[in-house]
């Protein structure tokens, strides 16, 4: 789409490394490289305008990230998730997010409810000028701050865990118009229910809104396998 704002668009420093790193995170995980796709050096090299070191140092991160596999006599590839994988890596992504979100204390406090309505400021904002790791980085921020609340670091640093995980596929859907939309949507009845006390409303909710990401993977893996 012509108007969203990509890292195309922007320039990279040959003597930064991070931005390598940040260029080919952005092309994997929106969709611009699909999964399964070798990644040569040469080709990368080509693409971002940079060095081989640099190029390797970005497939090292990113395969420490989960979203590149690499394999001797094969190379670099775009990590691939098979449907059963996928399905299984959300089974637990869910219960850990059904777990959390039914600790969190209802009503929620003010500040709680304050927090989350300025983040999702941010992440409306990001969404309108179209700008993907802004709205990225913004949805983690709210969910991150929503699932703290349940008070339990560990089963927070669990959901972060899944939430990279699962970044490859669902990412791309932040940049779908009805996707965001939808996310939106979510999000802002995800606060009216911490003002309430249905404890079970907001779980399911908090269930529901993963599963379109989850289904647009599975469909475009299908796709591409026939």
């Amino acid at each position: 789409m012509s108007d969203i704002r990509t890292a195309d668009a922007m320039a990279v420093r040959r003597d930064d490394p991070d931005d390598v790193v940040a260029r080919l995170e952005e092309d994997i995980i929106f969709g611009r490289l699909a999964p399964g796709a070798r990644l040569t050096e040469d080709a990368l090299m080509s693409r971002y305008g940079t060095s081989r070191h640099f190029v390797r140092q970005a497939l090292v991160d990113a395969e420490r990230r989960g979203i590149v596999r690499r394999e001797k006599n094969v190379g670099a590839t775009v990590r691939f998730y098979s449907a059963e994988e996928v399905r299984q890596i959300y089974e637990v992504r869910e219960m850990l997010t059904r777990q959390a979100a039914l600790m969190i204390p209802l009503p929620a406090p003010q500040s709680l409810i304050d927090q989350l309505t300025a983040l999702q400021r941010g992440y409306c904002a990001k969404a309108d000028v179209r700008d993907l790791r802004g709205i990225h980085e913004a949805n983690d921020a709210f969910h991150v701050t929503l699932f703290a609340a349940c008070g339990n670091p560990y089963l927070v640093r669990s959901l972060q865990d899944y939430m990279s995980l699962t970044l490859p596929m669902r990412a791309k859907n932040l940049a779908d118009r009805d996707g965001l939309a939808q996310s939106r949507r979510q999000h802002e009845l995800m606060i009216e229910l911490l003002k309430g006390r249905d404890s079970w409303a907001l779980a399911q909710l908090c269930v529901d809104h993963m599963q379109f990401s989850k289904e647009d993977y599975l469909a475009r893996i299908a796709g591409e396998t026939h």
